[in-house]
């Protein structure tokens, strides 16, 4: 009886688990990096978020099951960064010029040659779980019309 409760409670914890879209294990600037070597002419897509954001989970189901899945499957790599509360991979954004302090997610744009082609500075993405579907979609088509210019 006792290890059907411990493979019971084994079971929930994985499916939790599957269910978080940002690995809070991950080495992110490893996955970044093997993002940007595997890019021959596909920008990267870096979302930094947490598991524990309601945003960053609204903004996570709609790049999987809406119209916006597709136009970024097709137009990126996505790479999703854990950044807890606030307080891991803060360095890495900085790097790119990315502050959280307005907010999560963020979202950050990357040529293949580890360029800025966009960002957002002021929160954009912050209030995610009150944008419809297809406000987040209309988002992302901008973000992805501006990066094509570049």
């Amino acid at each position: 009886m006792k290890i059907l409760g411990v493979l019971f409670c084994f079971a929930a914890l994985t499916a939790c688990a599957a269910d978080k879209p940002y690995n809070e294990s991950a080495d992110a600037k490893l996955e970044l990096k093997l993002a940007l070597a595997t890019s021959t002419n596909t920008p990267v897509l870096v979302i930094f978020g947490a598991n524990w954001c309601p945003d960053c989970l609204a903004l996570d189901k709609a790049m999987n099951k809406s119209a916006s899945a597709q136009l970024l499957r097709r137009d990126f790599k996505i790479v999703k960064v854990d950044v807890g509360h606030k307080d891991k991979n803060v360095d890495l954004a900085a790097s790119y010029g990315v502050y959280l302090t307005n907010g999560i997610p963020t979202v950050l744009i990357l040529s293949p040659k580890n360029e800025v082609l966009y960002a957002t500075k002021d929160g954009e993405l912050s209030h995610a779980r009150n944008m419809s579907e297809d406000g987040i979609y209309q988002f992302f088509k901008g973000a992805v019309a501006l990066a094509k210019k570049q």
